[in-house]
């Protein structure tokens, strides 16, 4: 038996290393050629301080306070020389991949299929050389074929499997857009990560998933592993988008309100011409009782000005959320991160 520890690093980079029972974090990660910061691989100097964010573990007592106090421990501040995982964790590790002398992993796909919706996003899944693993929500960066470029794009698809979907904006001369319209099956991309610390967390209190347009991706990949875990906390969905046509895999959305009894999800409509039921952003459409008086975990993917207002937002209604994570793209780069 072991157990897999995801160590996400300062620049963004994730890698995964199995941990067998009794195994310290550091010998795990050395054994597999990651070099984590250490000194004195003895509890004493507090160099591999890094934060377990999700999982069990035991730090034992061969420590002293000088390299790990107890407030940084009740923090679930750890040494990854001492720590012993009791099962599968989370590790966030304070330096760049590079220091550790690892980086991101690398994998090929071919195209398997390629489905449009209309002239907003495509629907696309890639046949890979090995499931890969990452954290449900998560991303990684695509090679556009003849053109030396990438683009970043999120798992749509659930951790472990060996076809992997995405769901990519459609975007009018677009270095991606235009090459997905002449891809075909099998056509071969190089793919690299997982990367980005925007991802699924321990379930402790009510979600709030906040998708704007295609930022609705990683959050079909989060609702798969909640649904397989039969996760039973109130999960809502309020899903905006710019135009009627922009609106796409809404009976997936569906699907999951079946399969998880605790979900909701929401959809509205930005343009005042449409003739969606709900019009206007997903601002308007957050009502007080998914904010629980704060004690929920806000998770939202979409445009920077989309994450600026769900910001504003909160400050207007003095609601400061138990926990704020946030990716916003654009057609070009997505950025990660947490907000109080």
């Amino acid at each position: 038996m072991t157990y897999s520890i995801a160590l996400n690093f300062e620049d963004g980079v994730t890698r995964f290393i199995d941990c067998k029972v009794g195994e310290k974090v550091l010998d795990a990660a050395f054994r597999q050629r990651i070099n984590l910061p250490m000194d004195c691989s003895d509890g004493v100097c507090g160099t591999c301080k890094c934060r377990c964010e999700t999982g069990a573990y035991d730090l034992g007592d061969d420590y002293i306070e000088d390299a790990l106090s107890e407030d940084e421990a009740f923090e679930r501040q750890v040494l990854t020389c001492q720590m012993v995982p009791q099962s599968d964790c989370v590790i966030a590790v304070p330096v760049p991949s590079s220091t550790c002398k690892t980086g991101t992993a690398q994998f090929a796909a071919t195209v398997a299929s390629i489905t449009r919706h209309a002239d907003a996003a495509l629907e696309v899944s890639f046949e890979l050389d090995q499931a890969p693993v990452f954290l449900p929500g998560q991303y990684v960066n695509i090679g556009v074929p003849d053109s030396g470029q990438t683009r970043s794009y999120s798992f749509s698809s659930r951790p472990g499997d060996k076809r992997a979907s995405f769901l990519i904006k459609h975007v009018p001369g677009g270095l991606m857009s235009g090459w997905l319209e002449r891809a075909q099956p099998g056509d071969a991309v190089p793919m690299t990560g997982p990367l980005g610390s925007f991802y699924l967390r321990e379930v402790a209190r009510p979600l709030l998933l906040l998708a704007g347009g295609t930022g609705l991706a990683p959050f079909l990949s989060m609702l798969e592993v909640l649904a397989e875990r039969e996760e039973n906390r109130p999960v809502t969905l309020i899903y905006g988008v710019t135009r009627d046509q922009d609106l796409v895999m809404v009976e997936v959305l569906q699907a999951f309100a079946k399969r998880l009894p605790n979900f909701n999800f929401v959809t509205c409509v930005a343009d005042p011409q449409t003739a969606h039921p709900q019009q206007g952003y997903v601002t308007q459409h957050m009502a007080a009782d998914v904010l629980n008086h704060g004690d929920v975990d806000v998770y939202l993917c979409g445009p920077p000005p989309m994450v600026d207002a769900v910001r504003q937002h909160f400050k207007s209604q003095g609601v400061t959320p138990a926990s704020f994570h946030y990716e916003k793209f654009t057609p070009n780069a997505i950025v990660t991160g947490d907000a109080a």
